[in-house]
């Protein structure tokens, strides 16, 4: 009796699909990276009509079900910027716009758990407030 052979993820449509997200889903995190955008706009690759329309379907990650899958958040906001031709031209030309991005994006790291950078108006009333409370106790 011989045994079947193992699918293979061309046999497994489902094995297939599992991985060409996986591979959209790495790709899109790629787009966190300012370096990596930069290194694309220096080889023409975002003038590419193919691959500004690859730009294009892949909005569909921005998705709640799909974006639940995305670790740098900066990927998807990078992503929404290179629908622009604007900005892949400013990420060819301009190194300043690439160290620019970098910067806000270690900003953002840097700060966005600290209490002192946060916008008053998502603070619950009562930690604004505690203070006055000793005073009058």
């Amino acid at each position: 009796m011989a045994t079947p052979a193992p699918a293979t993820p061309s046999a497994d449509p489902e094995a297939g699909n599992r991985a060409r997200f996986e591979l959209e889903i790495e790709f899109v995190q790629a787009l966190a990276n300012p370096f990596y955008l930069h290194s694309l706009a220096q080889q023409n690759i975002l003038e590419q009509p193919s691959f500004i329309n690859y730009l294009k379907y892949l909005l569909y990650v921005k998705e709640k079900d799909y974006a639940r899958f995305i670790h740098y958040p900066h990927a998807l906001h990078h992503l929404e910027l290179l629908q622009h031709a604007q900005f892949r031209i400013a990420m060819k030309k301009d190194e300043m716009f690439r160290e620019y991005l970098n910067q806000q994006q270690f900003e953002h790291w840097r700060t966005w758990k600290d209490p002192t950078k946060l916008n008053a108006t998502f603070q619950p009333e009562s930690t604004l407030k505690q203070p006055d409370l000793l005073h009058n106790a």
